[in-house]
């Protein structure tokens, strides 16, 4: 596992990003599907690792992680995990869109597998090593009521009161509880509601990329309108909803895929998303980037203006 620091972020993102302001991918690897947490004194980015795609599809069987203690340095953890740690998995089956989440001492990594079943590995640190959890998916979509077309983009919160939320799914998003030992379904799969697309824009529905935070005891939930995407949201007093639409926080890129994660660090917002920034890059070959989040006084996330790349 290679712990070689990468690049410093051009310009000093603990401040806002001012006018002109380049974008920065966190690594020269060509890595997606950003899943960012706060673990102890550092951020973690668990990644879709398109370096190690055909080039051709989103084809890679390994995630890839990466850690930093100032959101400007990054470190790369190397491919701390793939598919063949799920017994229950095809070796070639693809690595896609992956989350993770701490709970009592242990570290939980949410991984979609074939497009059509999602696992739960359990570590006693964020960079593993990483063990099956269950023996079995989690969701499978041939066992499971309302898994959806595809079960993947898994994400979870971890409510105030302890309670645990799980979010996945394409053109339909899916909710469901989990149990308190993180990986176990503790009640059914329900679609997430969300009311009031703007009447006059067909794009705007759910696509993918589905990822639930929360701020002031208001629940936020943001996601992809299809590909490609702009990232929207809309938001609820409940965690599974129904949710009201908001509006755009991150318009359309130059790649046929979008999607974010949201994080709070030592006060400030940012969001993390993916984007054609490194030589050779497309839609099969993306960097992750990130962007300080702000929001106006009626708790309207303020849209975010893409800053321009090299």
């Amino acid at each position: 596992m290679s712990h070689a620091p990468v690049a410093a972020l051009g310009l000093a993102l603990s401040l806002a990003l001012g006018s002109g302001a380049m974008a920065q991918p966190i690594t020269q690897r060509f890595s997606a599907d950003p899943s960012p947490h706060v673990f102890g004194d550092k951020v973690y980015v668990y990644a879709t690792d398109d370096a190690s795609n055909s080039g051709k599809y989103w084809d890679s069987t390994s995630w890839r992680l990466y850690s930093s203690v100032d959101l400007k340095t990054w470190s790369d953890d190397g491919a701390f995990l793939d598919v063949t740690v799920f017994k229950w998995a095809r070796p070639d089956a693809k690595a896609w869109a992956p989350e993770a989440a701490a709970h009592n001492g242990k570290y939980y990594f949410y991984a979609p597998v074939g497009g059509d079943k999602i696992g739960v590995a359990v570590a006693d640190r964020p960079e593993g090593p990483f063990r099956d959890a269950i023996g079995a998916p989690l969701v499978d979509k041939a066992r499971d009521a309302n898994a959806g077309d595809e079960p993947i983009d898994p994400q979870v919160l971890i409510d105030d009161d302890g309670q645990a939320y799980m979010l996945f799914g394409t053109r339909v998003p899916k909710i469901v509880r989990l149990g308190a030992d993180m990986a176990s379904l503790a009640g059914p799969i329900e679609n997430l509601v969300v009311t009031g697309y703007p009447a006059d824009d067909p794009k705007k529905k759910y696509g993918e990329a589905p990822f639930l935070h929360k701020r002031g005891g208001l629940y936020y939930f943001s996601f992809s309108t299809g590909w490609p995407g702009q990232i929207v949201y809309a938001t609820s007093r409940t965690p599974m909803g129904p949710y009201a639409y908001r509006g755009v926080i991150l318009d359309y890129l130059p790649i046929s895929t979008n999607h974010q994660a949201i994080i709070e660090r030592d006060g400030r917002w940012w969001l993390f998303y993916h984007d054609k920034l490194l030589p050779g890059g497309g839609d099969h070959r993306r960097s992750i980037t990130l962007a300080p989040l702000s929001y106006g006084p009626d708790g309207a996330i303020l849209p975010i203006e893409r800053p321009p790349v090299r």
